[in-house]
């Protein structure tokens, strides 16, 4: 249970200060911040949908009120024209680094602060190992 317990204080306490400061859902933030790393800035949205583990009705709401924010657009793929992307314009851009910043900055206070470097190395690997033991959604 603390394990659940840590993880859910944290992640609701960095959710809460996103939204306060950029008037985003977490689900929206992390679609910008991941656009941001992507190549090009641009992910076929039934990817980011997967990698963001939304169906896809409801990725498709939320890509629809980012496009409305300015923050990203659509984009057909030339090769195939099924294949539709998500891209950050400029203005999600820009958002995206701000929030990639603030999370930093939140991460630092929260986490990295009681834990300390060694610590919080030994959190991120004990973390990537739970995600990838269950990475499979078929687990």
């Amino acid at each position: 249970m603390l394990v659940m317990q840590g993880f859910q204080a944290t992640q609701d306490s960095l959710a809460s200060e996103l939204a306060e400061r950029f008037n985003l859902r977490q689900g929206a933030a992390e679609i910008l911040v991941r656009l941001l790393t992507a190549p090009k800035n641009r992910m076929p949205m039934t990817r980011l949908a997967h990698e963001t583990r939304m169906s896809s009705g409801g990725f498709t709401k939320l890509a629809d009120r980012l496009c409305a924010a300015g923050l990203t657009r659509r984009m057909t793929c030339e090769e195939d024209r099924r294949l539709i992307y998500l891209e950050l314009s400029d203005l999600g851009k820009d958002t995206a680094r701000a929030i990639s910043e603030a999370v930093t900055g939140i991460l630092r206070d929260r986490v990295l602060a009681p834990l300390g470097r060694d610590g919080l190395g030994k959190l991120a690997d004990a973390m990537r190992a739970v995600r990838d033991a269950n990475d499979d959604p078929g687990k």
